[in-house]
């Protein structure tokens, strides 16, 4: 999506107007539905008054494109500004352009990162180079018109207020600059002569029309890449946050000893890129000779990997790579050099079949590795056992001794990038208020129907384009085929509807198995995994009364262990264990409504409630 789109000649005359910052903010809240800070409304008044300056060249045709905030399709990353024209061969071209206020920064160790002040503090951020290369990239990865049609992309950084001063310029980051060239205060007629070596004629053929309505070309499965990425490829470009996130563990686990511990706690929602930058670091560390594994509490991530793997690498070596949150009970202080914790949301105390083993396991984790890394979304635990929230993991970090630091993953990379959904889905559970009402606008495929029939049916047809669609409910019917094969478990005899759990027959393979698409999945297989399409029944433990979302624990399976004790809670402390278990039955069903990377299909057991999402999705 575009915020402003025009022809060179236009945007002058826009700049010209000294209202250039006012038109951008509109065009912003009209397409994105949201408005943003006073600050970014600032820098595109100066930014884009530099950038006026640069094209004010008649060699720079009057009508070749200009596009302002661009969002990379399947991320909520935006570029600056894209200049689009012909070669003096009538090559396609678009000048990828990463425009930065700043006027001082800080060399770091850590590769691509500098540190510089912005948001009232310094803080580590990307090499704007690389900001702009990996941008390039993600379109070059995503965008089917880019590829198809070999549009170049040239990506540059241009920072007008900086004086060189050999930091942002130092050899360090050599590689980054020479793949996006940079430009400060003095260069711009370096950078508009950048521009005419690319675009001699304007734009003829609508290169960014075509480019926003390119095909998207499905996001990679990180099941899919791990073989890929295990031998040493780069699957992913890492942006942003994901890029300081990956380099600030590693530059922790090299420094990390067993008197010098550090612990790395990494918050981020659904889809931000935690198992990613995860996967990548477990690559990275072993590569560099440290003695790391991946480890998770859910079975489903591993289970899914490991039969990815199978035939690529040898059984034992999988089952060093991957490995459960209740292995560590017994293991010496700092066997291991990294320990990297995905889902650490979901870390019990006790370990073992019977819960009768360790302590917590989050001290055991700790003690257990030089380093470790926890990958946190709080807003995804789902059961009372779930004890991994960071003061827990900040408790057992400080009595070992061991050097905190903190991080988050806000950006957007699956449901298309779409951050307004996730808002909206907040607002829309009553989890938290945001200032998405609804779903107008959005590049996401949300739908309410009104019979299970129907949506088995959606999905069943989803599923045939790729094996990337499922049906998951919320934990609401008892598993009668556990013991009765022949029996349904999930049943809506008036819609003549009948499904089984996928609870044996697939186990944790439930999202990979061809077939598993006729039976339904739980929180517990599908946690920390992805598809293209999820279809969601929502049963009666979450309905919605005058337009209040409410909560009902009686109404889960009493076969369903994951509030297994509630009514000795209840007991103890009713008005907590509400609003524990409120949490837990909203946070599994906004858990279930996030695996779908390009669209949510859902069910609802209860009329009301089906009558509140859809007019609320409006």
């Amino acid at each position: 999506m575009i915020v402003y789109h025009s022809t060179k000649e236009e945007f002058v005359e826009d700049v010209f107007s000294n209202n250039i910052e006012n038109i951008i903010l509109k065009a912003f809240q009209e397409k994105l539905h949201q408005s943003t800070s006073r600050n970014e409304i600032e820098s595109w008044k100066s930014s884009l008054m530099y950038m006026n300056n640069v094209l004010n060249d008649p060699s720079i045709p009057a009508d070749c494109g200009v596009a302002i905030e661009y969002r990379i399709p399947q991320t909520s990353k935006r570029v600056d500004f894209i200049l689009t024209g012909h070669d003096a061969d009538k090559k396609d071209y678009a000048i990828i352009v990463e425009l930065k206020q700043w006027s001082e920064c800080e060399l770091t160790e850590k590769d691509a990162i500098v540190k510089t002040f912005v948001g009232k503090a310094v803080r580590e951020l990307s090499h704007p180079s690389y900001q702009a290369w990996s941008y390039a990239a993600l379109l070059q990865s995503f965008n089917e018109t880019v590829y198809k049609d070999n549009v170049q992309l040239k990506p540059c950084a241009y920072l007008h207020n900086y004086i060189d001063d050999g930091i942002i310029t130092h050899p360090f980051y050599k590689e980054h600059i020479d793949r996006a060239p940079l430009y400060l205060r003095a260069d711009a007629l370096k950078l508009r002569n950048f521009i005419k070596q690319y675009v001699k004629y304007g734009d003829t053929t609508k290169i960014m029309y075509r480019i926003e309505h390119g095909r998207i070309k499905p996001s990679k499965s990180l099941a899919d890449s791990l073989a890929s990425m295990l031998k040493g490829n780069e699957e992913f470009v890492m942006v942003d946050e994901q890029k300081l996130v990956y380099e600030t563990a590693v530059s922790l686990a090299k420094k990390s000893t067993l008197k010098k511990k550090h612990v790395l706690i990494v918050e981020g929602g659904p889809g931000t890129g935690k198992s990613v930058v995860a996967v990548n670091l477990l690559v990275q560390l072993t590569k560099l000779g440290l003695v790391c594994q991946y480890v998770t509490k859910n079975a489903a991530p591993r289970a899914v990997y490991e039969s990815k793997l199978t035939g690529t690498l040898k059984k034992s070596h999988i089952s060093n790579l991957f490995v459960g949150s209740g292995s560590f009970t017994a293991t010496p202080n700092g066997q291991f050099d990294a320990l990297i914790v995905d889902e650490a949301h979901r870390l019990n105390e006790k370990s073992g079949l019977f819960n009768n083993l360790g302590e917590n396991q989050v001290k055991e984790i700790i003690r257990a590795s030089k380093f470790s890394v926890f990958f946190v979304d709080e807003d995804q635990k789902v059961t009372l056992k779930d004890v991994g929230d960071k003061d827990e993991i900040r408790h057992w970090a400080k009595l070992a001794g061991a050097e905190v630091t903190e991080l988050e993953l806000t950006s957007q990379f699956r449901c298309n990038g779409s951050d307004g959904y996730l808002a909206w889905l907040d607002q829309a559970l009553q989890i938290r208020e945001t200032a998405n009402p609804d779903l107008s606008g959005l590049d996401y495929e949300f739908k309410v129907f009104n019979s299970p029939t129907a949506l088995k049916e959606a999905i069943l047809e989803k599923n045939k384009l790729n094996n990337k669609a499922r049906l998951v409910a919320g934990y609401c019917w008892d598993w009668a085929s556990k013991s009765n094969p022949d029996a349904y478990d999930i049943q809506f005899p008036k819609e003549g509807f009948a499904m089984k759990w996928n609870l044996t027959t697939d186990g944790s393979l439930w999202v990979v198995n061809p077939t598993s698409v006729n039976e339904i999945g739980c929180i517990h297989t599908c946690q920390g995994l992805e598809v293209d399409y999820i279809g969601v029944i929502i049963g009666p433990d979450l309905v919605v009364r005058n337009g209040k979302v409410l909560t009902d624990p009686s109404k889960r399976s009493k076969m369903d262990a994951s509030i297994k004790g509630y009514k000795r809670l209840m007991e103890k402390d009713a008005k907590g264990a509400q609003d524990v278990l409120r949490a837990i039955i909203k946070n599994t069903y906004r858990t279930l409504m996030t695996r779908g990377m390009k669209g949510c299909y859902v069910y609802f057991a209860d009329k009301e409630t089906e009558e509140y999402f859809t007019n609320t999705n409006i």
